[in-house]
């Protein structure tokens, strides 16, 4: 009986921390926000689903989740209470493979010695993949569009094999680098990734996200956030 109620003490002071992430959000993002989580002080047990964002707000509605990590806000759309708070932004790297990039035109700078060049894209479900297709447009880069992924490491792993140039978070930069083998070729200031945390909380009172949100503005996008 005794070790029976030392367990059940045990078991009652874990905090379950049900967290959707969004299929647009990268993985490497979604890892270092959620960190934070499990150095609370109380032990914090981590439970993540990942999905299209409609699906995880309709889990959100109905409590069956704390949080969804979405790469933009509450759609107005639709009817379910939910509230968004920025966790930070960063613009976006063009990044390729050292063989790619000896391919390039030494004679122009960054963005026009990308013209023509090989790419690999966001899907549709990615909120900046409109701001990425104007910005290619408005260039003029006519890029030759290898591959479109609803994964971003996908898309990743793709670019390390060298089949095309790819776009990924500035604030990920070295990480990316150091993981991949690629190099940044330039960056694009007018193309920013957002992150928002949404809750069916007006004013964030769980500990479990307050903490994501601190260490979001101090450390995940410090230098490259809102």
């Amino acid at each position: 009986a005794l070790l029976g109620a030392l367990s059940a003490e045990r078991t009652s002071k874990v905090m379950l921390f049900r967290v959707g992430i969004a299929d647009s959000v990268p993985k490497s993002i979604a890892h270092r926000l959620l960190e934070p989580a499990l150095q609370l002080s109380e032990c914090v047990r981590l439970i993540c689903h990942e999905g299209r964002l409609t699906a995880l707000l309709s889990e959100l509605s109905v409590h069956h989740l704390d949080m969804v990590i979405a790469d933009r806000a509450m759609p107005s759309n639709l009817s379910v209470r939910g509230f968004s708070h920025p966790l930070g932004e960063s613009a976006m790297t063009i990044f390729g493979t050292a063989s790619l990039l000896e391919s390039l035109s030494s004679k122009a700078s960054f963005p026009q010695n990308l013209k023509g060049a090989p790419f690999l894209l966001p899907g549709e479900d990615f909120a900046i993949r409109t701001k990425l297709s104007q910005w290619l447009d408005e260039n003029k880069l006519n890029p030759l569009v290898r591959g479109e992924f609803d994964d971003s490491a996908l898309m990743k792993a793709f670019g390390q094999a060298g089949v095309g140039f790819f776009p990924a978070p500035s604030a990920q930069e070295s990480h990316i680098c150091g993981q991949y083998h690629v190099r940044a070729v330039g960056r694009v200031e007018s193309v920013r990734l957002q992150v928002y945390a949404i809750t069916t909380e007006r004013r964030i009172t769980h500990p479990a996200i307050l903490a994501i949100r601190n260490a979001a503005r101090l450390d995940v996008f410090r230098g490259d956030g809102i």
